[in-house]
């Protein structure tokens, strides 16, 4: 039964039994500050567990995406790790509990397949209870299970948490006898490989904190209702019922790993039995590439890209763990653009908008894997000398100067340094690194904010409550002033009210003015250290400013409009680019201040000139069309509903500001500045196009007052040229290319000049040439190419044993014929014997540079071929 398959029957049984169909959530995890992904199938629901928010439905079921990453250097030693697996859930919200969850499971698993179950055996199936869950062990029974088949265990088998404070509960868990081939017979305590476990369902009641580990924690109380959070691991069922050993010989896996073995010439599972750990080397590598190639396909489908923190840096670490490993397995080529359509095919039956969207996942991936190889190229080399010297020195370790040099210089991540120096039985001073990762850290931000440290400012809003902050209603405010750090002309500010854009989402802060009676100040920053308090780094001009003072706050009028039209702009060319390239441009980032922006987006190759014309044109156009600009707030799930584009990695409360231009031409979640009507922006032309990375373009663009004063640039310098050249403005490309043209002929024709004078030369020192006891030699000066000189020299003598020396400038140059060759004579022996040992060669040509006189140079060569 394919995988697909099961998912269907899964939600379809559960339906059928009144549940609510819910889709799968994106892997990045939004609104926990705990989770960079969705780890588990409840992690969407965990707001109506807790009581927090109620529910639309008062029981659910779904297939929801998850990765786990704590144990990744554990993928492939076992048959059980893997980063991305599918976890089939159904939760009750309060509505029912043990003595409905356990039957349900029951069913589903032991139906026959005909009748749209899973048909396992109930004669091989087992189940565990928490300690003392005498209730669970009755619903068993009365369903079917003997008692011999249920086990009991501890807290940590049978308590199920999310590893964080948050709900939790006691748990049943499900194992299938898969047969003495797999293991002793005894249950799920004795063997763990035999007995494998495919579903847990999880009795939540009671609410967490102080987690330490899996087994110490507090329980704080009962939840406000007690729910059922069940998961079925697919991978798992997808094994069983596809009788293979483990999740990477199930049909959205094998394939995979099937390429990669033949790609690399490696047979899999021809090391180790089905039931072991199966530890060898090509076999951890094969399920490593499938795993982790895998998971970047999915990643990249919810919109995850790779970056240097957070989850763009996991997903880079399992992208080039996977890369690194086809190399290791013999593999030089491009490994992702033959594997990663191979886990697209396996992926889409399951989720189709991967297939949709393959041309945006691709640009990402080979993006990345073509500068990962960049990389590893220079990062090898250097951490090759350092294993070298490591051992030579008699250390164990490579220093943490040394790790950190080759992340901060050549890019070359600690973890595959970590890794390296592991296979290479070394260790790595990992403290030492990450003590120099801190003070780097702590310097740019430094550099960056110039603000007091973050306890000044919690203190201020401990104190005073969050910044009223006006700037989407106002220019101007009568503020109070609660704070100032710093001394000198400039300082740093808080107010209990401010109307300045504070530097987000891409967009600069505002620009203005604090006036008071005894005060004049810049504002010439402002930045929200914390959340909910805004700071105003100003510049003194005049006066002092103290705390309890009145100041009004004004921002530059011309700045913010300038502000609004640039980051209206941004929003206008990231549509443009959409509807000109297609879905897959999607925004990866952005900046904009007062008349210029900047957007990088998802995009491999550049831009051509009738592309990017068509963006600018497609841009103006909307801009002409004067379209309406509006923003609503919205729950983030509807946003999203509704289309709304998200800058992935970033994260959103639960309600968000969305902006729109035409409705649903640009829909995006935004926290800017923005003008009413799109024909406020005034005008946009685009400046520039560029690679910013790997799969990665930036577009720059003005607008506004900027852009006609581009354009008017533009005109005046068409102008001049025009002038110059006595011709109309359109008549300017073919009257260049026919400049162009003509330069070339010129310096052809100069070189030919050259040539013919270099062959009168030639002549000139062959005629002069001196027979030295049978080898003839030329030595000669030029203030032209010495190479060039030697080697039409050399070619006059065609069979003859010649050598011929040309000092040229500072450089000397030594050329032999084959005959001289076979006298003994060589070049590179010649140049070193000439230049006390320096420069370099080979028997025919060899050169360094010359010191001393050139006469006495070639009278010391004319003596070393004499000598010969």
């Amino acid at each position: 039964m394919r995988t697909a398959e099961i998912k269907r029957r899964y939600l379809a049984h559960f339906e059928a039994h009144g549940h609510a169909v819910v889709p799968s959530a994106p892997l990045p995890a939004v609104g926990d500050p705990n989770l960079l992904f969705v780890a588990a199938g409840m992690v969407q629901f965990v707001p109506y567990f807790l009581g927090q928010q109620t529910p639309p439905y008062a029981t659910a079921t779904s297939v929801q995406k998850c990765i786990r990453t704590p144990d990744i250097d554990e993928v492939g030693k076992t048959s059980r790790h893997g980063t991305f697996f599918q976890m089939n859930g159904n939760f009750s919200f309060g509505d029912y509990f043990k003595a409905d969850a356990i039957p349900l499971a029951w069913e589903l698993s032991t139906k026959p397949i005909d009748q749209g179950g899973f048909g396992l055996d109930p004669e091989r199936i087992w189940a565990t209870v928490y300690l003392d869950d005498d209730e669970a062990i009755d619903i068993w029974k009365r369903t079917g299970l003997p008692a011999d088949r249920i086990v009991r265990r501890g807290r940590s088998d049978n308590f199920w948490s999310m590893g964080i404070p948050g709900p939790a509960g006691p748990c049943s868990e499900l194992y299938y006898d898969r047969g003495p081939a797999y293991g002793a017979e005894g249950g799920p305590e004795v063997d763990e490989d035999r007995y494998l476990e495919f579903w847990n369902l999880v009795f939540m009641q009671y609410e967490i904190a102080d987690v330490v580990s899996k087994e110490d924690f507090r329980i704080v109380g009962d939840l406000p209702a007690r729910n059922i959070d069940t998961g079925m691991g697919l991978e798992r069922m997808a094994s069983l019922l596809q009788g293979v050993d483990n999740l990477y010989e199930i049909d959205e896996v094998r394939p995979i790993l099937s390429r990669a073995a033949e790609l690399t010439g490696k047979t899999y599972g021809v090391h180790s039995g089905p039931a072991a750990a199966q530890s060898h080397p090509d076999d951890v590598r094969l399920r490593v590439i499938a795993d982790h190639v895998r998971t970047a396909l999915m990643l990249i489908g919810d919109g995850v890209t790779p970056a240097n923190e957070g989850r763009g840096y996991v997903l880079r670490r399992i992208m080039r763990r996977a890369i690194r490993a086809m190399r290791l397995l013999g593999w030089h080529g491009r490994a992702l653009p033959e594997l990663l359509p191979v886990a697209r095919d396996c992926m889409a039956p399951s989720y189709p908008e991967l297939a949709k969207e393959f041309d945006r996942i691709e640009q990402t991936a080979y993006g990345e894997e073509e500068t990962f190889l960049g990389t590893l190229r220079a990062g090898t080399t250097i951490l090759d000398t350092a294993i070298a010297e490591t051992r030579a020195a008699g250390r164990s370790a490579i220093t943490g100067e040394k790790a950190f040099q080759l992340h901060d210089t050549y890019g070359f991540p600690i973890d595959l340094t970590l890794e390296i120096a592991d296979e290479q039985g070394l260790d790595v001073d990992a403290d030492g690194f990450r003590a120099l990762m801190a003070e780097q850290r702590a310097r740019a931000k430094a550099r960056k904010t110039g603000h007091a440290d973050l306890s000044a400012y919690r203190t201020v809003l401990d104190a005073h409550g969050p910044t009223d902050w006006l700037a989407y209603e106002t220019l101007e405010t009568e503020s109070r002033v609660l704070a100032v750090w710093g001394a000198g002309e400039i300082v740093t500010v808080a107010l209990d009210r401010s109307p300045f854009y504070a530097e987000s989402g891409g967009q600069d802060s505002d620009a203005g003015l604090l006036t008071g009676p005894n005060l004049r100040a810049e504002v010439i920053d402002v930045q929200r250290p914390i959340k909910n308090l805004i700071a105003h780094t100003v510049r003194i001009l005049d006066g002092t400013i103290a705390v309890g003072d009145t100041v009004h706050a004004q921002v530059d009028p011309e700045w913010r409009t300038g502000a609004r039209q640039a980051h209206s702009g941004t929003h206008v060319v990231h549509a443009a680019l959409r509807q000109v390239l297609g879905p897959g441009a999607l925004q990866s980032g952005s900046y904009n201040r007062p008349g210029y922006l900047r957007l990088d987006f998802a995009w491999r190759g550049g831009l051509s000139d009738a592309t990017r014309s068509e963006v600018e044109e497609v841009a103006n156009l909307a801009i002409r069309r004067d379209l309406p600009v509006g923003v609503r707030y919205l729950p983030l799930d509807q946003a999203r509903a509704e289309g709304a584009l998200a800058l992935f990695g970033e994260t959103y409360d639960e309600t968000v500001r969305v902006v729109e231009i035409g409705g649903d031409w640009s829909r995006e979640l935004c926290g800017g500045t923005h003008v009413d009507r799109s024909a406020q922006i005034g005008s946009l032309a685009i400046t520039g196009e560029q690679s910013v990375g790997a799969g990665q373009r930036r577009i720059e663009a003005v607008t506004g007052i900027e852009a006609f004063r581009y354009l008017a640039r533009e005109r005046d310098l068409v102008g001049r040229l025009a002038a110059q050249l006595k011709a109309r403005p359109e008549e300017l490309p073919e009257r260049v290319t026919a400049l162009l043209a003509r330069m070339k002929q010129v310096e052809r024709e100069a070189g030919d000049l050259r040539d013919r004078i270099l062959d009168l030369d030639v002549a000139e020192y062959t005629a002069g040439a001196l027979d030295l006891g049978g080898i003839t030699y030329v030595g000669v000066t030029t203030t032209g190419d010495g190479r060039k000189l030697a080697e039409k020299v050399r070619d006059r003598f065609g069979n003859r044993p010649a050598v011929i020396g040309v000092i040229a400038g500072s450089g000397a140059v030594v050329a032999t014929t084959p005959a001289a060759a076979e006298r003994g004579l060589s070049a590179a022996d010649l140049v070193k014997q000439l230049l006390s040992g320096r420069g370099g060669g080979n028997d025919a040509f060899a050169q360094g540079k010359a010191t001393g006189s050139p006469a006495e140079l070639l009278t010391r060569l004319r003596d070393l071929v004499a000598a010969a």
